[in-house]
This record gives C-alpha cells, structure tokens and sequence, in this order.
C-alpha cells in the first residue's frame, strides 16, 4: 500500500512544482546523495532559495552529510535527515540560515524543504522530502513557513525503500529505520553524471 501511494504521488510532482520556476532560467544545482540503499538526485532552486541553497552547498561542499541518517521517516509525509551520525549524535552545524518560505514555492511531493525548531530563523543542516502535499508546512501571510529549496528529479526507488524500511526499536527516534540508512556521500554533480540508480 505504501508503495503504491508514494509511486502515485510520484507521477504528481512534474506537476507540483509552482509556476513560480516557469520562468527560472537561473541556476539549479544538482547534488548526488549516495545513500546504503541506492542513489537520490536533487535539483536546487538557488533563484528562488539562494540563501537556503548557498547553506545546503556549503554543508555538501564540506562533506558535512557524508555518514548522516535519515532519522525521521513518517509515511505519507516526510523523509527527514542531515543532522544525526549512525549512533544518533547530533552533528556541530554552522549559524541558521534565514528563512525564505514566502519564495512560491509549496511544500508539495517530493520537494526538498529545510527542517527548523519553531523559530523561523532556526534552520541549519537538516532537510527533509515531502512525501505528500503537506500545505501545512507552507508559510502564510500570519507566519513564515518552512522553506522549499529544490526537488528530487531521481532516486524515488530509493525514497520508496527508505519510506518501507521497518522502524520502532529507538525509543527516543521511533520514526528512524530499525538499521539505520545514512548517506554515504553528498556531493555536485554536473549534467553528464546525474543518473541515479
């Protein structure tokens, strides 16, 4: 059943990706996240994002979320990671990245989106894929909201595995894969090495 729903949701992202990048013809880098379950690719949005894809960069540039995990995978909404070493330690991480969500951008399928405590301003290293249309997540004209930088364009064979992994067995991260998944290495890829496996 899971699999099902993420692969339907799958064929909705062309699509649910806002207007608002019709008329992007700026840069969008591409990252390679080579993880223990196979490859996922991300486009980054760095006109709609540039501060929050400056910061993702600079933390893939540095080798920062080679040996992290996903932690927090919740069917049906998000696959959270890039903060917690195999062991569940908490990474050192730099200064917050201020907050872009009134960029457009929707926190549809499969987009790539920066994980934050309640502050707006409080986003560093973690990130998250939307597994759904998770308008919640969106910010307001009342409150800022959690912003969207970039889109996954391949590897949603990994996010399925990922997503059906068995978890349970952290008390303290239920929602993290019973063995956990890390990615092995982050890092810019140019137009001729983008296929993921």
């Amino acid at each position: 059943m899971i699999k099902a729903t993420v692969a339907l949701l799958f064929c909705l992202t062309a699509s649910a990706v806002p207007s608002v990048l019709a008329a992007d013809e700026g840069d969008r880098p591409v990252v390679k996240l080579t993880t223990d379950e196979g490859d996922i690719l991300l486009e980054l949005f760095a006109q709609a994002a540039p501060q929050t894809v400056a910061n993702f960069l600079q933390y893939v540039d540095e080798g920062f979320y080679n040996g992290t995990i996903f932690h927090r995978v919740i069917p049906g909404f998000v696959v959270q990671g890039g903060g917690l070493t195999y062991d569940f330690t908490r990474k050192e991480t730099r200064d917050p990245v201020a907050n872009e969500s009134d960029n457009g951008l929707s926190n549809t399928p499969m987009t790539l989106a920066m994980a934050r405590f309640s502050e707006p301003d409080s986003a560093t290293s973690q990130f998250y894929i939307n597994l759904s249309h998770n308008g919640s997540l969106d910010g307001t004209e009342e409150q800022p909201g959690y912003t969207v930088f970039g889109r996954v364009i391949d590897g949603y064979e990994t996010i399925i595995t990922i997503v059906e992994a068995p978890q349970g067995n952290y008390e303290q991260y239920p929602n993290a894969p019973n063995t956990p998944i890390r990615v092995l290495t982050a890092q810019r890829v140019t137009d001729e090495s983008t296929d993921a496996h």
